[in-house]
């Protein structure tokens, strides 16, 4: 296979909501190219892009699959993304590698939930965008208003390259207002026959290219003095602007196919290897200190591992993009993520599971490599000397969790390889091993998300799970300050033990004057601290330990030993056996024995005294509360504000957002397992959301004294 330079590389991604035809158009674009004889389709399982057993069975993508056409001496690199929001980390992932966005729209539907959540990833990441209005030939499609949808959400930067003659089953021709020419097809569609306008059409077409006009000399000052000179531009003039329209998304051409059909799809390729930026034109990607690389052939060697599948007969297949020099087989480069040596047997640029050989690949391009021994998703290898390390693709929070453990206790350690590698296949699949909540947690972007997983965890590594509700991680803090102590004295023959401690407990909030007076029982203590301490907890909030000893009453020997006594407590809190947060402790008095005494006597001496203090401390529990933006459409705001009533949520805010309504409130994350689901059923699928952590909070009294309840069952149970 030919090696392509920088100047001849596009890389671009293909987006869209599930069912927008992306999978079906990125087959049409494999065979107008030549790389497959025969269209498949999704609904025989036989597509380039949903080669993936788990894609079949559902007939949706999981994956997003890199696919790559050679068309007009340019070499276009090709990300098929998945459509559902659940797999939005492919969406992600793709947008972070390529430089232009085809968001590919069902003209059934029109603009969806998901098609404005990738149009915000696209605004985030400031990528080029075309729209794609798929399946003009379906019986619901009403170009009209469909622009008029895209105008009122993306106002006046929307610029129709075509429009359809006719909409519906009759669809099979366009007019291009680029070229000003009548594309026509036959019923089996590809190439088309290209024709005049038609008298009756000249007028539309005509002011429709005066609009593309005027949009493309807008991006270009010596374009913008041209068209008031001369009152038009050239075609060849007209493609710089739109390109440089791009780059600055200063407009979003609209663009007319019917997939399915192979009907418009040769002339948007035409599009994509004339206009759209070739990497070298787009913004430098910057590593992980903000340091702007060159997109150079003649640059360090340096690439960027975005992709990992696992396949039959093939084991790992790792997916990389050249960020500067040029790479060959053979190659030994060092992996600055991990601190390995790798060398590069074998390179391929792949279409799904079609994989060529090449030699070489240089700066932008995109390609793949195999059997290599230390690389994950999101590593970097450069060649020696050469220190890049990239880490610009950031995920989504999680939106959806559950805990995991194989049915068979003896398949555990299997699993937990088996759900690393997973991880490393899809980085939006977060696995925890929590202590806390002894449980392993699976966390993704949704019931759908995970319910993949386990579909490949069954039938492609053949063990079953199950999926249980996930513990909650509360904590427990205190409201007051209280005064305990305790003795702990052991006689059994020979050296005993012996240590008592006294100690003060009190809420901690940053700021807090010093301790110098307290009263319990009417009677005075007064503090002296002689050292404070203060420890950032790994569960968040802190514990700060003050030694208030005066005249010796406890050896300062002895003094770590009670901490340690006290952190037994707090990663185990007396009311639930959740983490402790947020208390001061201050030891001002005790006994010790000259013989008896020892570190494990004062250890639990500590435990115990603080144990008593904090049952006395009005004690409460606190539970996470999470930040949960909701984007809905208007007709079912008050199904999704009913919902949030029973989930004791507090609504926070509420906006109008391009055609649709987001809804912004903080939710207790005890109330959101099953939100996933829910909105889905509230919406038929027409809403999304996103959540992420906010703080800790305390939990009602009814919720506390039903927690209490339940963990005194759990321990009588376990006793």
């Amino acid at each position: 296979m030919k090696v392509y330079q920088t100047n001849e590389i596009k890389n671009i991604s293909l987006l869209g909501s599930s069912g927008s035809g992306k999978t079906t158009l990125a087959e049409a674009m494999l065979y107008e190219s030549g790389v497959i004889k025969r269209r498949g389709t999704v609904l025989a399982k036989n597509t380039v892009c949903d080669y993936f057993p788990v894609e079949q069975e559902y007939g949706y993508s999981v994956f997003s699959t890199v696919f790559h056409v050679e068309w007009m001496g340019r070499k276009l690199n090709v990300l098929d993304c998945p459509g559902s929001d659940d797999f939005v980390g492919g969406a992600i992932t793709a947008l972070n590698v390529t430089d232009t966005a085809i968001i590919v729209i069902n003209s059934q539907y029109g603009i969806e939930v998901g098609t404005q959540n990738i149009f915000r990833n696209t605004e985030k990441l400031q990528k080029p965008v075309l729209f794609a209005l798929n399946q003009l030939d379906t019986e619901k499609a009403d170009y009209d208003n469909l622009i008029e949808q895209l105008r009122e959400t993306y106002g006046g930067k929307i610029i129709q390259i075509q429009y359809p003659l006719t909409c519906g089953p009759s669809f099979n021709a366009m007019i291009d207002v680029l070229k000003m020419k009548l594309y026509k097809w036959k019923p089996e569609g590809g190439t088309p026959e290209i024709l005049d306008i038609p008298e009756n059409e000249l007028g539309k077409a005509q002011k429709l290219q005066q609009k593309l006009i005027e949009a493309a000399a807008e991006n270009d000052e010596a374009l913008m003095e041209k068209f008031f000179e001369q009152g038009t531009l050239t075609e060849d003039e007209m493609r710089e602007g739109i390109r440089k329209g791009l780059i600055s998304r200063g407009m979003f051409p609209v663009f007319c196919v019917s997939a399915e059909k192979d009907m418009g799809v040769r002339r948007m390729m035409e599009f994509l290897g004339n206009v759209v930026p070739f990497v070298d034109e787009m913004p430098k990607p910057k590593t992980a200190d903000g340091q702007e690389i060159n997109i150079d052939s003649a640059g360090p060697t340096s690439l960027f591992f975005f992709k990992t599948t696992v396949e039959p007969h093939i084991g790992e297949v790792s997916y990389f993009k050249v960020i500067s020099g040029k790479v060959k087989e053979g190659d030994d480069l060092t992996n600055v993520s991990r601190s390995s040596k790798e060398r590069l047997a074998q390179l391929f640029c792949v279409a799904g599971q079609i994989r060529n050989k090449v030699e070489e690949l240089v700066a932008g391009d995109i390609g793949a490599t195999v059997k290599l021994k230390d690389v994950r998703t999101g590593n970097t290898l450069n060649e020696k000397g050469c220190e890049y390390l990239y880490d610009f693709i950031k995920y989504p929070e999680p939106k959806f969790r559950q805990a995991i453990r194989s049915v068979n206790e003896s398949d555990m350690e299997k699993l937990s390889e088996i759900l690393t590698r997973m991880h490393a296949e899809d980085p939006t699949w977060i696995i925890e091993q929590s202590k806390e909540l002894k449980q392993t947690i699976v966390s993704g972007q949704g019931e759908f998300h995970l319910k993949t997983l386990k579909w490949r965890i069954e039938h492609n590594d053949k063990i079953q799970i199950e999926y249980l509700v996930p513990r909650i991680p509360y904590r427990e803090t205190i409201t007051k300050s209280a005064r305990a102590d305790y003795r702990h004295k052991k006689q059994s023959g020979g050296a005993g033990q012996f240590g008592e401690v006294h100690l003060i407990i009190e809420p901690y909030y940053d700021g807090m004057p010093d301790p110098a007076m307290y009263r319990f029982n009417n009677q005075e203590y007064k503090i002296t601290p002689r050292d404070t301490q203060v420890y950032n907890l790994e569960w968040g909030g802190k514990l700060v330990f003050v030694n208030s000893i005066v005249g010796g009453s406890i050896d300062a020997r002895f003094m770590p030993a009670i901490l340690k006594g006290l952190m037994d407590r707090m990663e185990q809190g007396p009311l639930t056996g959740s983490y402790a947060r947020d208390v001061r402790v201050i030891v001002y008095d005790g006994k010790m024995h000259t013989v008896d005494s020892n570190e494990i006597s004062f250890r639990l001496a500590g435990r115990n005294a603080f144990s008593q203090a904090f049952k006395a401390a009005a004690p409460k529990i606190l539970e996470p509360i999470y930040d949960v933006e909701v984007l809905v459409p208007g007709d079912r705001m008050g199904d999704v504000m009913g919902d949030f009533q029973g989930r004791r949520a507090i609504i926070m805010g509420m906006s109008s957002e391009k055609g649709f309504e987001k809804l912004l409130a903080r939710v207790p994350l005890k109330e959101m397992n099953t939100y996933s689901t829910a909105l889905s059923s509230l919406t038929g699928g027409r809403a999304s959301f996103s959540m992420k952590f906010a703080s800790y909070e305390l939990v009602p009294a009814d919720v506390q004294e039903k927690l209490l309840k339940e963990y005194e069952a759990t321990q009588q149970a376990e006793d």
